[in-house]
C-alpha cells in the first residue's frame, strides 16, 4: 500500500491525527522508502496531499531528524513555493534538521532569512530557531549571532520575548553587551506587561 493512502486527505479526515500516527510508524520502522515517497509527493497536484506530506515529514524530523536531513535541498526549494503551508512546513523541517545538516542549512541561510522577512509568524519563529542552532556551532557563530541580533531588533513585539528567550542559549561574554542593549532598548516599546516581564526575566540572568 502506498504511503499516500495513509494520509489524512486519503481518509477524508480534517484533523492531523492520521498524519501524526503515520509519522510515528515511519519513525519506529525507520522507513526510508516511505520518506522518499513523501518527498516525491511534495509536488503533487493536490495541495491537500502536499500539505499532508510536509506535515508528516516535519513530524518525523521532530522525532528523528536524521531520517529526513539528507533532503535539506528539497526543503530549501519549498521556501519559494506559492503554497504558504509548504513554506512554513519546510522552514519547520529545516529547523528540525539544522544540527544534523548544518553545512547545508547554513548554505541556504540567505534564502531562509529572505523568506522569514516576508513569511508568517511560524516561518519567522523557525528561521530564528535555525539561527540559534547554527549560532551554537563554533564554525558558524561569528556569522549567525549578528544575524540573530538583527532578528531581535526587527521582530514584532508579540514574538520578541520568545526570541529573546531562545537567544539566551548562544549568548556569551563576547556578545552579552550587545544582547542586553537590544533587550533594554526594546522593552520600553512593549505594550503588554506580560511581555515586559518575560524580557526582564531574561535580563535578570545577567545581573551580578
Amino acid at each position: 500500500m502506498t504511503v499516500l493512502n495513509k494520509l489524512a486527505t486519503a481518509q477524508n479526515r480534517r484533523d492531523e491525527a492520521p498524519n501524526q500516527e503515520l509519522a510515528q510508524r515511519i519513525v519506529e520502522a525507520a522507513d526510508k522508502s516511505a520518506i522518499k515517497e513523501l518527498i516525491e509527493n511534495l509536488g503533487h497536484k493536490d495541495k491537500n496531499i502536499q500539505s499532508d506530506c510536509i506535515k508528516v515529514l516535519y513530524e518525523i524530523g521532530e522525532m528523528r531528524p536524521e531520517l529526513i536531513s539528507k533532503y535539506y535541498k528539497e526543503f530549501g526549494k519549498l521556501l519559494e513555493s506559492k503554497n504558504n503551508r509548504l513554506v512554513w512546513g519546510a522552514m519547520t523541517a529545516l529547523d528540525c534538521i539544522a544540527l544534523k545538516e548544518p553545512q547545508g542549512v547554513y548554505g541556504m541561510l540567505a534564502g531562509i532569512l529572505a523568506t522569514a522577512d516576508e513569511g508568517s509568524v511560524i516561518t519567522k519563529d523557525h528561521a530564528v530557531g535555525i539561527l540559534v542552532k547554527l549560532a551554537s556551532l563554533k564554525q558558524y557563530a561569528d556569522d549567525c549571532v549578528p544575524l540573530l541580533m538583527e532578528q531581535l531588533i526587527k521582530s514584532p513585539n508579540n514574538q520578541f520575548p520568545m526570541y529573546a528567550e531562545m537567544s539566551l542559549a548562544v549568548i556569551t561574554e563576547k556578545n552579552k553587551k550587545r544582547f542586553e542593549e537590544i533587550l533594554k532598548g526594546r522593552i520600553k516599546g512593549l505594550e503588554k506587561e506580560s511581555q515586559k516581564k518575560r524580557v526582564m526575566k531574561v535580563l535578570n540572568k545577567f545581573e551580578p
